[in-house]
């Protein structure tokens, strides 16, 4: 069985060779039972009127004989039957039928039978108008904004409308250029009938406006009454569609708002009152009905649209949420709630099958036979299961993809120039230097086998650019080599956080099962040269922030480290050399010569971690070289927390900075649309009137959104550079962290996790509010102190913070568990408190005082055990400054 079949609830076939249209099926408690069951009513075009109340015995049977309330022969052609208060003195409904030249108005009623044959229910006619014109169809409805009853419109096969206050006749006005009558409806929040005239074209008119209306001769009133003439009306206001119409509907979406609904030849519309288009759905196929309906959705509504497919689609709007198969082609649609069954769609032919049916599925009543039960011989499932564990844990120290395997695919290495170029490659640069550098690098990619779509992308931290940072290639066959150059240049007016680059390969390998190709990537990483940032500069003799790096082996002369940067003119560069970012920024490098102590200094704290990362790279190297393998750098000075957190607190400020302009340039925004709106009104309008300075008003916005622009635009750069600083400056403090306690590698890497976790910093997701919460799963984790701290629950959902105050109280926090001993790790048991043992002997800081201690002195917490006092000087650093002088 489909699913997309509709599933049969209740069916039956109406008489013998009869035709329906759609006005002649109609869902309503017509009887007033107020039981809030719905009973069908169907008419024909042969003149019979029945009434159904379906019981079915199961689901999909035929009809029982009690389902047919009543069946009448009217004689005359019903053309619609509508139930509604169409008697005056009364609030029950009554039903409406209209023939061609008659309109009667019927009640119908039950008598509780006293044998099997179970109710009784018979109609008795109320009123009847009889018609000067040939009708066509009927709407109705509290016209005027009456209260308690309904009035009914009929319109005339030549485009007249005929009103009837129940059970007198009102009034009747022809339609402005009617030609062929259309579908027509009325809405209620607007009092006004809604058709489409044979130009294609949506109009609306407004009840008031016609009952309003004089006849064009007041000698020939009472003679143009009786025949139903009236004057020409003005429509309230049209739309023209293109296509004829096929049926009008009227959906309230709240008391403030409706829906006209139109469904066309191709289309199907929804406008506004005022006429605008909300939406419209171009269909696939030839329509034949449609029935909208509030959606459970707020704000939406869906629509049933049968076609002559023999299909019935459900959208909600413009969306198509379900599409189902019927056994005839619907010419009305309705939903109702029949025998406590809500939501069953009602569908009527044109030869007379009547179905209720529902969506969706039946359940499966099948059931998997038993298997034929068997020995099992545990001593195979043992041996078998020993194999598949071998099998697994193979494959788990193999990884999923085996590394011999994909390095065999594809080999990448990257090579670069030992050279600058002697023609720089440099172009729109902002850095204010009379010449920027550019080295170039080459990739090198050798595939073994056979691969697709292999695309290479090339990585640098801004303001570092790329001349190319996108290639493709084209391995057709084995034991193919390709080349790639490009050159890398800075940009930009500041330095970049990392020296280091990534090139990375994606790349898809076919199999026997997969012949679009498994896809793979493999990436090769390379390091920038100093020099492509950095010039040779004077030493400078002061500095705002300093750092000194111990070491356990004799000083090296720094000519002999920094080859690149020497001048051989200059003996002092034995002990001191000074370094001229491109960016402007000047750092000093000095060497002692018998404490194995190097100090590194400079006006910006961010500026020091690019020439003390390269320091520490080049004393590693330098010993290596030697054979020297217990080489080790250490940290024993104050974790310069504090300098960190103004760095932190200018980010922050930046990205505040930039909301508000955002929100002010939004504002701006609308303004300059709304100006220009009254404008446009100004300068339509046909009777001149004046400007009243909304000119000058417009000039001053349009001065003030270009200079927002402008800010926004020059507070993104300035937050990209703080970005930049902030990263630079987080490296140097795990870097410091690194060398205070001694940590691992893979301690290391959790801390570049935890405070580097974003490439770029955007106004969603920003450093703070990541890092915050990175650090404090560390705290709640590895670094927990007791059960209590494990039990809190930490913000699942990110957002940007009021302030820094909390992110710096828990890095400040991360130092001090980190001195009293805590070592982060990411196993299982990481949660379980550790014991916290201050080295020295030295009493560990209450938790509670330290979360009220300021933050100012909270750098003076964290100095190594053996420097319980302030960092001493080095008197050789001391000398050659004074040489310096």
């Amino acid at each position: 069985m489909s699913l997309f079949k509709a599933r049969d609830w209740w069916s039956t076939v109406l008489g013998e060779k009869e035709e329906f249209d759609q006005g002649c099926l109609c869902l309503a408690d017509v009887d007033n039972s107020r039981n809030g069951q719905d009973k069908i009513i169907v008419g024909s075009f042969m003149g019979y009127l029945r009434i159904f109340n379906p019981h079915p015995v199961k689901t999909g049977g035929g009809p029982q004989a009690e389902d047919l309330l009543l069946e009448v022969h009217l004689r005359d052609p019903v053309l619609q039957v509508e139930v509604g208060k169409f008697v005056s003195g009364s609030e029950m409904l009554h039903l409406a039928v209209l023939h061609s030249r008659k309109l009667c108005v019927y009640s119908v009623s039950g008598t509780l039978g006293n044998v099997e044959h179970g109710n009784q229910y018979q109609i008795k006619l109320m009123y009847e108008h009889h018609l000067q014109r040939t009708a066509c169809n009927m709407t109705y409805g509290p016209f005027g904004a009456v209260k308690g009853r309904d009035l009914i419109c009929i319109q005339s096969m030549d485009g007249m409308l005929m009103v009837f206050e129940q059970e007198s006749y009102a009034f009747g006005r022809f339609l402005p250029g009617s030609l062929l009558p259309g579908p027509l409806a009325y809405s209620p929040r607007t009092d006004s009938f809604i058709t489409v005239s044979s130009c294609r074209q949506v109009e609306s008119y407004k009840y008031q406006v016609l009952a309003f209306a004089t006849d064009a001769d007041k000698k020939q009133e009472m003679e143009q009454q009786k025949l139903g003439s009236g004057k020409r009306l003005v429509v309230d206001w049209t739309l023209n569609i293109g296509e004829q119409a096929l049926d009008i509907c009227i959906i309230p979406l709240n008391q403030s708002a409706s829906s006209v609904f139109v469904l066309g030849e191709r289309n199907f519309f929804c406008l506004k009152d005022n006429g605008q288009i909300r939406f419209m759905k171009k269909l696939d196929c030839s329509p034949s009905c449609f029935l909208p309906y509030c959606s459970v959705s707020e704000g939406t509504i869906n629509t049933l649209v049968g076609n002559h497919n023999h299909m019935l689609h459900v959208y909600q709007d413009v969306t198509l949420k379900w599409a189902t198969q019927l056994p005839h082609v619907p010419v009305a649609v309705r939903v109702g709630c029949l025998h406590d069954l809500k939501g069953v769609i009602v569908t009527l032919s044109d030869d007379g099958h009547l179905q209720c049916s529902y969506l969706g599925t039946d359940p499966s009543l099948f059931q998997a036979p038993k298997v034929e039960s068997r020995e099992l011989n545990y001593d195979e499932l043992d041996v078998e299961l020993k194999e598949l564990q071998k099998i697994i844990k193979d494959v788990k120290s193999q990884g999923v993809w085996p590394l011999t395997e994909q390095e065999d695919d594809l080999k990448v290495s990257a090579a670069v120039s030992s050279a600058l170029d002697s023609v720089s490659q440099a172009t729109n640069v902002e850095t204010g230097a009379d010449s920027v550098p550019s080295i170039t690098v080459k990739i090198t990619l050798q595939n073994q086998v056979v691969l697709q779509k292999v695309k290479l992308s090339v990585y640098v931290q801004p303001p570092l650019q790329l001349t190319c940072d996108q290639f493709t290639f084209d391995f057709v066959a084995p034991d193919m080599t390709s080349i790639v150059t490009f050159s890398v240049y800075l940009k930009k007016t500041y330095t970049p956080s990392e020296l280091e680059g990534n090139a990375v390969v994606s790349y898809s390998r076919a199999t026997g099962k997969h012949v679009s190709g498994i896809p793979r990537v493999i990436q090769c990483k390379f390091r920038l040269p100093l020099n492509l940032i950095c010039l040779p500069g004077q030493p400078s003799k002061t500095a705002s922030h300093k750092l000194t790096i111990d070491t356990n082996k004799s000083p090296v002369s720094l000519l002999g480290l920094f080859p690149d940067f020497a001048n051989p003119s200059d003996d002092d560069q034995m002990n001191v050399m000074g370094f001229r970012l491109l960016g402007g920024s000047r750092v000093t490098l000095l060497a002692s010569r018998t404490s194995q102590r190097y100090r590194i200094q400079s006006e910006r704290f961010e500026d020091l971690w690019l020439i003390t990362n390269e320091l520490i790279l080049r004393l590693q190297d330098h010993f290596e070289k030697q054979g020297t393998k217990d080489f080790a750098c250490s940290f024993s000075g104050c974790v310069p927390l504090q300098e960190y957190f103004e760095l932190i607190d200018h980010h922050f400020e930046l990205r505040i900075n930039g909301e508000k302009l955002e929100e002010l340039l939004s504002e701006r925004a609308v303004q300059f649309r709304a100006i220009q709106r009254r404008l446009l009104t100004r300068f339509r309008d046909k009777t001149p009137a004046p400007l009243q300075h909304l000119d000058t008003l417009l000039d001053g916005t349009y001065k003030q959104v270009i200079a927002l622009a402008d800010a926004v635009q020059e507070n993104q750069d300035r937050l990209l550079q703080s970005f930049a600083g902030l990263k630079s400056a987080t490296h140097l403090l795990i870097l410091l962290i690194r060398l205070w306690q001694r940590l691992s590698a893979d301690q290391t890497a959790i801390l570049e996790a935890a405070f580097l976790p974003l490439q770029e910093d955007t106004q969603e997701l920003g450093w703070e509010e990541t890092v915050d919460a990175a650090v404090a799963h560390l705290l709640k984790t590895c670094l927990s102190k007791s059960s209590k701290e494990q039990a809190l629950n930490l913000s699942s959902q990110l957002s940007v913070p009021k302030d820094t105050s909390r992110l710096k109280k828990h890095i400040t926090l991360l130092c001090d568990r980190l001195a009293k001993g805590g070592r982060l790790c990411v196993s299982t048991d990481a949660a379980a408190p550790q014991a916290m043992v201050m080295p020295g002997g030295c009493t560990p800081i209450p938790e509670s005082d330290l979360e009220e201690r300021s933050l100012d002195d909270a750098t003076e917490l964290f100095t190594n055990h053996k420097h319980l006092i302030a960092e001493p000087p080095v008197p050789e650093v001391s000398a050659l400054q004074g040489v310096l002088e």
